[in-house]
């Protein structure tokens, strides 16, 4: 595959799986220094990997989770949370997730993860009542 074909590809994917709103606003936020960095990880994460069809969205997705819990990356662990919910994946599934993780991952960083999750869980029931 070419680089402009990777390239498409990765928007594709990048917007079915964190939404339109994020990457649209991922890309009018670029600028002369982020732009190499936003386009390579539009060719490689979302282009190569996430367009991968070995393994479905949603495991991906989940094993996203389950590795930015383990680096304690929290900002990006919610905005993969929230892409998670976007695509069908369930409370119950990443509850179940967490909890692997505080056996592999250390009780610590799962303790942080719930943390966030409760609270984005929080903000996503307030915004549906």
């Amino acid at each position: 595959m070419d680089e402009r074909k990777r390239y498409e590809e990765g928007i594709k994917t990048r917007r079915a799986v964190l939404g339109d709103a994020h990457v649209d606003r991922t890309l009018k936020n670029r600028t002369k220094f982020n732009e190499p960095f936003q386009d390579l990880i539009t060719r490689y994460a979302w282009g190569e990997i996430w367009s991968r069809p070995g393994l479905p969205r949603k495991t991906r997705s989940l094993l996203t989770l389950s590795m930015l819990v383990a680096l304690n990356h929290e900002q990006e662990f919610r905005m993969h949370l929230k892409a998670a919910l976007s695509i069908g994946i369930t409370r119950e599934e990443i509850q179940e997730v967490l909890l692997q993780a505080a056996i592999y991952c250390g009780v610590p960083a799962a303790n942080s993860a719930f943390h966030a999750v409760q609270e984005v869980f929080e903000h996503l029931d307030a915004k549906s009542k």
